[in-house]
C-alpha cells in the first residue's frame, strides 16, 4: 500500500495508507478524516473533496473536463487544484501529499 501524506486545514500531516484501486477521497475518510465532505461519494458532482496536490503530481491521471468544470467554480482553485475523488490510488502514488482545500 503506498502511502498518502494528508495536511488537514489547520497544517498537520497525517500519514495514511492507501488502498491500490480506492480513490484518494476514499483513502481520506476511511482514515478517519471528516474535512473532506465529499457530498456526492465520489461521483464528480461537486466540490467537496477538493486537495491541493503538493507533491508527486506526476503520478496523477490528467483532469478530465468534468473536473475541471466542478473546480471552476471553486474560490479556492489553485493550479495545483483537483478532486481527490477522481484520484484512483496506484502504486505510484507513494509519496503523494494532498492538502484538504478551505472549507466553501
Amino acid at each position: 500500500m503506498p502511502a498518502v501524506t494528508v495536511i488537514l486545514r489547520e497544517g498537520d500531516a497525517v500519514s495514511v495508507d492507501a488502498e491500490i484501486g480506492s480513490s484518494v477521497m476514499e483513502t481520506i475518510r476511511n482514515a478517519g478524516i471528516d474535512e473532506v465532505v465529499a457530498l456526492c461519494g465520489g461521483s464528480c458532482s461537486c466540490a467537496t473533496c477538493h486537495v491541493f496536490v503538493e507533491a508527486n503530481q506526476g503520478a496523477l491521471p490528467e483532469m478530465a473536463a468534468d473536473e475541471a468544470d466542478m473546480l471552476e467554480c471553486s474560490l479556492y482553485r489553485q493550479p495545483n487544484s483537483r478532486l481527490s475523488c477522481q484520484l484512483p490510488v496506484t502504486a505510484e502514488m507513494a509519496g503523494l501529499v494532498v492538502r484538504i482545500a478551505p472549507e466553501e
